[in-house]
Parts: C-alpha cells; structure tokens; sequence
C-alpha cells in the first residue's frame, strides 16, 4: 500500500512509491526540496507558535538591543590595548566591578518581586542609554569606562526582572521554549555587531557607544508601548505545584538552603560561569598576542559566528533533543564548551580551526541555554524567582571573577597554555556538580522527570525543600 510522506510527523516513505503531501507529486529531487522547506518551516519553528505575545515583542527588543552590542565583546581589548591595562589588572577591574554589581543584583532581584518589572526594565534602560550617549562624546578614557560600568550595573538591576518576565509568561510546559526563544533574539541582533565592532575598534569606537545606545532606546520605546499585561501565566498540573508561591517572610537565601538541587545548581552554575568568561576574556587576550592588529578583527568574526550558529541552530537543537532531560542537555553542553576550548588552545595559529573551535564551543552554548533557566524556573517558587535569580546572578558573578584573577595570573606568570588547562580542569569539576545533582533531581522532583507522583511514597507537592 502506498505511503505519504507526512513531514509535520516525520513520516516514513516506501522504497517503491512516495507521494509528497504538500504538492502530491511523486518523490522527485523538487519535491524532496519542497518537503525539507515545509519540514523547517512547520516542524522546527512551529514549536515557537502559541506562546503569549509578550514573549514575541521581548523577543523583538532583544533583538534591537543586541544589533547594537558592540562594546562588550571587544571591552577586554578596550581595557588591553586603549588602556594599556595588562590581563592581571584587567582581571582585577572585573573583580572589582564584580563586588560592587553584588549587592546591585541582590536589589534588582528584590524590586522584580515586588515591583512591576516592566517599569524596573523601562527606568533602568534610560539611564544605559544616557551613559552610552556620554561615552560617544568623549575620549575613551578610565573615566568613561567608569560610566560604562555604571550603564552596565542598571543592566544588572533589571536582568532578574527581564529574566522573571519570560517565566511569568510562559507556563512550565513551555518554559524551555520560551528561554529558547530569548535567545535566539538575543543572538539573531548579535549575528553582526562583533563584526563592526572589530572594524570600528582601532579608528571609530565612540560610534559603537553611540550605536550600542540607540539600539537600547528602540528596545525601551517597544516594551514600554507594546507590553500593556504583566500578570504571570496560569498554571496547572504536578508541574506547576514546584512553583507555587511561598510566605512572602521566607527569604530567597533559606530556600536555597534547604533545598539540594537549587543549591547544587546554583553552584554549578558559578562554575560554569567561571569557564563560560574565557569566551570574552582569555580568548581576544590569546588572538590580540597571536595575530597582533588582526586580532580584534579575527575575534570579532569569530563572535559573529557564534551567533549565526546561535541563530541558525538554536530551534533545530531544542527540537531534536526536546525529550533529553535538562541535567543531560546540561552535560552535553558543559562538555562541548570544554572541547572548543581544547582546540582553541591547541590550533590558535591556525585561523580556521579557531573558527571549528567557536562553532563547537558554541553548540554547548545552545545547549546550556536552552536547559539551565527553565531547570532552575520549574524547580522554584514563582514568588521568589527575581530574588532567586539574583542570588544566583551574585554568585555566577563571584566565581566569574574570581576565576578571571586566578587565570589572569596564571596568563602573566605561567602563560596561556597553564591558564587554560585549570579552565578545563574547573570545567570537569562542574561537570561531577552537575551528574551529583541529576541523581538528587529524580529523587526529589519525579514530577518533572517524568515519574507519575503516585510512583513515590510522598505527594507530589511535598518533593520540594521544605520537607528536607
């Protein structure tokens, strides 16, 4: 009997016959194209349909933020070869920034609980946009930075509110889809800005404040319009009992405590952080000694490649391996991110296998993406999430820093290869954290890893912290 070939279902053909269901011609080299095109476009980003449509115009001011993000990814070369600063001061200054951005985030996170965290968003990204202007009209100097680190500590101030406003609108079902989402706008408006901020680095950097500033103006001018309903979606099902609101008294630090798998994370997560700032730290460092004034240009393609593949790979990935639990999706990216490294440190002569590098490095991306937040959202209370959020934000940050001065030393006094050996092994040790904490998941969440509640000896509501 004659089979269709249903490619909504990924349906199977005979070896005598097929006919294609969307032209019903017989299975011939156009209609093989027709039915690859009809594939991508119902079954890998139809999986983004039937979201809430504020998570659509967050997607769009993602995107028009990030088409002017260029000074990030070049600020260790800003700090390295305008200022002259050297890979230990220049942790240093990270450091620095870090500690002081620490109880930032512990407000931010208190305000996105209790305030409306659109106004939190729209207040905050005035203020970035003012610092950015400033910084176009004057000489890159220590001064200026100043300022661009105070633009980028209200950045810090509403990260646990835009980061809450993607749970809230989306229910635990689609929670990783809507992360997904995010970030693919997120890198779709990165694809070429790290390009032409390499090309404007050495001559015209203050246009990439200027740029970096209008793009953040355009992004505040949508949510602030567009978004009108900030009411967190409803929820049901064992699913949705893990995220059920607790006594407002009960601090975000004292459910940490109890509860093994959030703190776990949350470790695992500093770690990961740690070994995730190579990307924009040791890397440019190793490409501006390797290829000199070549550098920051080569640097900045092979950032623009990270967000094509982002962009290119992000839908395919969190379809293919929709049913692959987040702990497992969090090993795999873990890993992928340690081999780009490995080729980064042992073909950086090589350009293009500096490319393979990134393009492997970023796969891991993807896939710690796509799994962290909605792991972390699933297993918390909805009414703590920004404070959560922001504790975790702290102490990613600590570690970030800290492991940035320990390899900045490292870099200055023993070289790079040295520094990038104790990345990996910190990686490896994330890696254990992580394995550690999916064995302690399934016991303590078996609503979320598929085990029906009447499979263990407790309700399904009482697998959380507050039995423990």
């Amino acid at each position: 009997m004659e089979k269709r070939l249903d490619v909504s279902n990924h349906g199977q053909y005979s070896q005598t016959t097929c006919l294609c269901q969307h032209c019903g011609t017989p299975f011939c080299n156009a209609c093989r194209l027709c039915c690859i095109v009809a594939l991508v476009g119902t079954g890998i980003f139809s999986q983004y349909k039937g979201l809430r449509k504020e998570l659509y115009i967050l997607l769009i001011g993602r995107i028009m933020t990030n088409m002017g993000s260029m000074i990030w990814p070049m600020f260790t070369l800003i700090l390295n070869q305008k200022l002259g600063l050297n890979a230990t001061v220049i942790a240093a200054c990270v450091m620095i920034y870090s500690m002081v951005s620490l109880p930032i985030s512990l407000i931010g996170g208190k305000l996105a609980d209790r305030l409306n965290k659109k106004n939190i968003i729209v207040v905050c990204d005035l203020v970035s946009i003012a610092s950015f202007i400033y910084c176009a009209l004057v000489p890159v100097t220590i001064s200026s930075i100043i300022v661009f680190s105070v633009a980028s500590l209200f950045q810090t101030v509403e990260w646990p509110s835009y980061d809450a406003l993607v749970a809230d609108f989306s229910t635990s079902r689609d929670r990783e889809k809507a992360y997904s989402l995010s970030y693919l706008g997120a890198n779709l408006g990165l694809v070429l800005s790290p390009t032409l901020a390499g090309f404007l680095f050495n001559n015209h950097l203050n246009l990439a404040f200027l740029i970096n500033g209008i793009a953040i103006a355009l992004s505040t001018v949508l949510i602030f319009f567009r978004i009108k309903d900030v009411h967190r979606e409803k929820d049901e099902g064992t699913r949705s009992d893990y995220e059920a609101d607790l006594d407002s008294k009960v601090s975000a630090f004292s459910y940490i405590c109890r509860n093994r798998v959030v703190w776990l994370f949350i470790l695992a997560s500093a770690l990961a952080s740690g070994v995730y700032s190579m990307y924009n730290y040791l890397m440019p460092l190793d490409m501006g000694i390797t290829y000199a004034e070549r550098g920051s240009v080569l640097f900045g393609s092979m950032t623009s490649v990270n967000c094509i593949v982002v962009v290119t790979c992000t839908a395919v990935i969190t379809k293919l391996f929709s049913k692959l639990r987040e702990a497992g999706k969090m090993l795999v990216g873990e890993s992928l991110i340690l081999l780009g490294y490995l080729i980064f440190l042992l073909f950086i002569r090589t350009p293009w296998l500096c490319f393979v590098a990134i393009t492997v490095f970023t796969f891991g991306e993807i896939f710690n993406t796509i799994s962290s937040s909605p792991f972390l959202t699933r297993r918390i209370p909805a009414s703590h999430r920004g404070r959560i959020l922001a504790v975790m934000n702290v102490f990613c940050g600590l570690s970030g820093s800290g492991i940035q001065l320990l390899t900045g030393w490292l870099y200055d006094t023993s070289g790079s290869r040295t520094a990038w050996l104790s990345i990996i092994a910190i990686g490896v040790l994330e890696l254990v954290i992580i394995a550690v904490m999916a064995g302690f998941d399934r016991r303590d969440y078996p609503g979320l890893n598929g085990m029906a509640a009447a499979e263990t000896t407790e309700p399904a509501g009482s697998a959380g912290p507050d039995d423990r």
